[in-house]
């Protein structure tokens, strides 16, 4: 089930992925999956949001 008030359990930033609580920063999902972008995860950059699914909201992510 989708809160589309935003969960403030989990923040967010991108605002093309279709779970975004606009301009509340949070997510609507009540749960977030984190995978791996290689098998090397030694780093911050090899993880991702796996449950991002891209929305309507734009194509900007917001990051800066």
């Amino acid at each position: 089930m989708q809160n589309t008030n935003g969960n403030p359990s989990i923040k967010c930033s991108v605002n093309s992925c279709a779970y975004h609580a606009g301009a509340t920063g949070m997510c609507t999902l009540q749960a977030i999956q984190v995978g791996c972008t290689c098998k090397d995860v030694s780093k911050c950059e090899a993880t991702e949001c796996a449950s991002f699914q891209l929305g309507d909201h734009g194509t900007s992510c917001g990051c800066k």
